[in-house]
């Protein structure tokens, strides 16, 4: 699943990074185990209800900053284990025992005691045992009390192993995951969606095999009304625990090992969010409002449409048929077999059974589309969109056309199905969904205007390679459980920018990858991150996966591998990675193990990549150079580490550079540093030394006094280095000042090289970071400190600011660097920006917005225009009725832009309602508002009051949660903002305070307070 991460850090622009989307070991898989005692009152895992929260919202506004900085009292839950309560009652019941047996107790004489002979004393013991024993069997014997009658009468102790099932009756499971004992082979599903009544009606026929005899079958389903259900023709009950989503059948007997039918009738309502079978709609030019149904499965809500085994490992086929109005169009994962006619003028299609498959890769869709088709490699590849867009579709074709011809030979296993249908949803939250045979895409990932920008079609062409890739790498082979998501997720993202640098080069992709690794640094930098494979269970852990470690660093590491390999190599473990467990599934050491078999090279591949993904984290490696002799050490890197005592080792290939040779790739020399330190011998002297040659590398490099004079002094140069090394350096120099290894002083005696710089990755990474900084300074009202960063950036990109042009262009690492450039420009208020952004809006205005703005400049044109009444009217009518889906998100990101209070309080709302924003729109408003003075308390204050309406529309844990949080609280840098951020997010319990991202916020607020107290000084002294 591509995730909107990569979406919005696409659209906000270079400078402004997306929010980090957030955050194992296989046999761990079944060893978590729920307290016995808490298991009936288990909450439902989302979403969380708005009565439950009581949290009272204080209003941000009226804090005063610099002011109530007063320390609040933090309330504590402990929270006990079932064992320690069921040890507590038993030793209850003794204290009882020996309380009413002390009657006869003869009482020593004050002052004296006599001992027990050693007969008494073994005697004592032998009868101590044997009640202890006695008592233990009548109080543990399970489902049984003694009674004078014998066992007769269950044991109420056992309510606390086992939960309540809606019924009233125990439910035979006490676990999250489902039993190994039964297994589906093929389900036959027949849904009659009805779009009018905004409901369904489903049938499941399930061919399950019983591998290990049992007495239940258990598996999922969530907010179904099951109407009846039948094991091998008989009716049988059907139990439910709701909190699991769970519903099991009890059988009086063992099932034997074997085959057996379990069909299934129920009634459902279309999903009132973004996952399972949920309704959407759409108003046509016409103004005409049109609905339809579409699935978004990924991770837990196949179970939302059909009851199944809805875990990754559960692999099956799939044949569906579908009851439709003849005005609609079914689609599903495989090409459609027939349609009948109904005798009540309803049609039902069926379509063929499936190839082998996780319940999360189903999908279906009803609707009323249209599409162009293209048969590549004997594959019919088509893209669907509503009949509006027909006319945007052609460069998604083209695109999917190419790159499918790229993996079917890279990975030399052809596409395996008949069909590959891309289809645009209207109403979409993820950025897309890999689907096998049925990839579904929000609007603004796949469907290119005639007027769109290489940029445009740069985020496009990467949705795309992204969800192609999973054909082979999630759907084809499949991780076993969530803990190892990296392995579809990160091999998507790694093969997305391999492909685009391969298949489009003039897309610049390189430049792009280059920065969502510095992101996932940033990310895996804070101690609330996760190893890349993390131990998972709660349905909220597993859609914290779906983050910039599982993605990005998945791919990073990735890309150090496969740097560090020869001869193609990598690419060979790929390809027996595939062939091996193809329509398996697989755990981290699969692939390891597989690229181990082919490499030739003097290192072990399966012991080098395990230390990056059980790691959380990177390491910090420290250069200190003494003549030829290069003594190098290793550290975790971990900003607020406080007293943390991790002694993790990597075994980090490090690569490294000179003065003599430093630009090609042969250039390039690399040690293994396995231990914590190592000594680098050279053979002569040199000048200076880089190391992490490209960056290609996941970790940051920080050198000796000496080492950092050398290497600023080589900048004068800017040739020296590649540009991506330049860029490394500025991304890593800042990230050591927050670490505290280097001073202020010293990023800004790096940063006089820029004025110099003329390349795109360097720029846009040190706009990226002093942009940070500033905002940061804004937002504490350090006014004077703000106006002396701005007039700084002014004077390092001022005149590079002044040399764009405004006129249309073609290359993206130009359009890129215009594009932060302007945007920062206009931000500060400078004069010939915004008076050139005004130029062209009234040119687009008076031409009834026929005149073409370069779409890289759109936003920021946007932007200058909506801080006036008349050209914030002029963009929510353009919003409105614009189809054009690249320009709708650049002119709602303008509107959210504005600094009138009475208007961001209106987009609030709206965004959220969906009335007349969509509501999948939500987290780019929030983080848009916030990056502004004007509007960020009050995207705070209305997280805050709407937290129950937001988790009702968001899955805790999901994506758009993570985005959200982050977007309202990263720029908060005082200790009443941190205080009340943690009073809030305590108020919502056990489910809300524990998501990784509030740790991740928390951590983040503390890091910028502390940034702020060890360096205003020093930037009041120096900028």
């Amino acid at each position: 699943m591509e995730s909107t991460n990569h979406l919005n850090q696409q659209e906000y622009g270079a400078i402004e990074r997306a929010p980090l989307p957030r955050n194992m070991i296989e046999n761990s898989m079944f060893e978590e185990e729920p307290d016995v005692v808490d298991l009936a009152k288990e909450s439902p895992s989302y979403p969380i209800d708005s009565d439950d929260v009581v949290y009272e919202p204080r209003s941000s506004r009226l804090l005063v900053r610099g002011l109530g900085e007063n320390d609040l009292d933090e309330d504590e839950e402990d929270y006990e284990s079932s064992a320690r309560l069921l040890g507590m009652s038993f030793m209850n019941r003794s204290s009882n025992q020996r309380s009413a047996s002390s009657s006869y107790t003869r009482q020593q004489p004050s002052g004296s005691c006599s001992m027990p002979s050693a007969k008494t004393t073994v005697i004592g013991v032998l009868i101590l045992v044997v009640v202890v024993s006695i008592f233990m069997v009548i109080y543990f014997v399970p489902g049984c009390t003694f009674t004078r009658n014998g066992c007769s009468k269950t044991n109420s102790t056992i309510n606390k192993i086992f939960p309540i099932s809606t019924s009233g009756e125990l439910f035979p499971w006490t676990e999250l995951r489902l039993p190994s004992s039964v297994h589906p082979v093929r389900y036959d599903i027949s849904l009659h969606p009805d779009l009018k009544n905004m409901s369904f009606q489903g049938s499941v026929s399930i061919k399950v095999e019983v591998l290990h005899e049992t007495k239940i079958i258990v598996l999922h389903s969530s907010d179904m009304n099951i109407t009846k259900a039948t094991f091998e023709g008989k009716v049988v009950p059907v139990l439910e625990y709701k909190p699991w989503q769970q519903i099991a059948i009890k059988f009086p007997e063992d099932l034997k090992k074997g085959t057996y039918g379990l069909n299934i009738d129920y009634t459902a309502s279309f999903s009132n969010s973004y996952d399972g079978f949920y309704n959407s709609s759409y108003v046509d030019t016409n103004g005409t409002k049109r609905v339809l149904a579409a699935t978004q499965f990924e991770p837990l809500a196949a179970r939302k449409a059909f009851p199944c085994f809805d875990e990754p490992a559960f692999k099956s086929t799939f044949l569906i048929k579908i009851t439709r109005e003849p005005n609609y169009i079914s689609l599903s994962n495989m090409p459609k077999v027939k349609t009948t006619n109904l005798k009540n003028g309803l049609q039902e299609d069926e379509f063929k059974e499936s190839e082998t498959m996780s319940t999360y890769l189903v999908a279906f869709i009803v609707a009323e589309f249209i599409s162009y088709s293209r048969n590549v490699s004997n594959t019919t590849v088509s893209v669907y969109a509503v009949p509006d867009k027909k006319e945007q579709v052609h460069y998604a074709l083209d695109t999917a056309a190419k790159l499918l011809e790229f993996y079917n030979t890279f990975f030399e296993i052809d596409y395996p199905l008949r069909k590959l249908d891309l289809v645009a949803i209207p109403d979409f939250l993820a950025g897309a969904m890999e689907n096998w045979g049925l990839i579904t895409f929000r609007e603004t990932t796949l469907l290119v205007g005639n007027n769109s920008s290489p940029i445009d079609k740069q985020l496009v062409t990467s949705v795309i390679a992204h969800e192609l890739a999973h054909q082979w790498f999630g759907n084809l082979v499949t991780m076993r459980w969530w803990n190892d998501l990296w392995l579809n997720e990160g091999f998507a993202t790694y093969m997305q920018y391999m492909s685009i640098s391969n298949v489009f080069p003039d897309l610049d992709i390189n430049t792009e990858f280059l920065n969502v690794r510095f992101k996932a640094l940033a990310k895996d930098a804070l101690n609330s991150s996760h190893p890349v494979s993390a131990v998972v269970s709660t349905p909220e852990q597993v859609e914290e996966m779906f983050d910039s470690v599982s993605y990005e660093k998945g791919a990073s590491i990735l890309l150090m591998l496969n740097a560090t390999l020869r001869d193609g190599e990598f690419r060979k473990g790929v390809i027996e990675y595939l062939q091996k467990y193809n329509r398996s599934n697989t755990e981290s050491e699969d692939l390891w193990n597989s690229l181990s078999q082919v490499s030739k090279q003097n290192v072990n591949v399966s012991e080098m990549m395990h230390t990056w993904t059980v790691h959380k984290g990177f390491p910090l490696v420290t250069v200190k150079r003494n003549g030829t002799q290069v003594t190098l050490s290793q550290e975790h890197f971990l900003l607020n580490a406080g007293n943390s005592m991790d002694d993790s080792l990597w075994h980090i290939p490090l690569t490294y550079v000179n003065e003599s040779c430093s630009v090609l790739s042969s250039c390039k020399q690399v040690f293994h540093l396995k231990d914590k330190t190592a000594i680098l011998k050279l053979p002569g002297k040199v000048k200076w030394l880089k190391f992490n040659f490209r960056s290609d590398g996941f970790y940051i490099v920080h050198y000796d006094v000496e080492g950092w004079k050398d290497l600023i002094e080589a900048l004068q140069n800017v040739t020296v280095l590649p540009c991506e090394d330049r860029a490394a350096l500025i991304n890593n120099i800042f990230a050591l000042s927050r670490l505290g290894k280097v001073s202020f002083r010293q990023v800004l005696n790096l940063m006089n090289y820029i004025k110099n710089e003329t390349e795109t990755a360097p720029l846009t990474e040190a706009l990226f970071q002093l942009g940070q900084i500033y905002r940061l300074l804004d937002k504490r009202s350090e006014l004077n400190l703000a106006s002396r960063m701005k007039s700084y950036i002014d004077d390092h990109f001022g005149s590079l600011m002044e040399s764009q042009s405004w006129e249309l262009e073609t290359s993206v690492s130009k359009m890129t660097l215009r594009s932060a450039l302007l945007e920062m420009a206009c931000s500060l208020n400078r004069l010939n920006c915004t008076t050139q952004a005004k130029r062209l809006f009234d040119q687009w205005v008076d031409s009834n917005k026929t005149f073409q703005i370069p779409s890289d400049l759109m936003t920021t044109v946007f932007k200058v225009a909506a801080q006036t009444d008349d050209g914030w009217d002029v963009l929510l009518s353009t919003y409105k009725h614009s189809i054009c889906d690249a320009e709708k998100r650049k002119t709602l990101e303008a509107l959210a832009s504005t600094q009138d209070v009475r208007k961001i309080i209106w987009i609030l709302q709206k965004s959220l309602d969906g009335s007349e924003i969509q509501t999948q729109e939500f987290p780019l408003v929030i983080h848009t508002i916030c990056k502004n003075f004007a509007g960020y308390l009050y995207a705070w204050d209305f997280v805050k009051e709407n937290w129950g309406k937001i988790t009702q529309k968001f899955a805790v844990g999901s994506f758009a949660i993570q985005s959200i949080i982050m977007s309202a609280t990263s720029q908060f840098s005082t200790k009443t903002h941190l205080m009340e951020a943690q009073n809030f997010f305590n108020s919502l319990g056990a489910k809300g305070s524990q998501m990784r991202i509030v740790q991740e916020a928390t951590e983040t607020i503390k890091q910028n307070m502390r940034w702020m107290e060890e360096n205003l000084d020093t930037l009041q002294h120096w900028l």
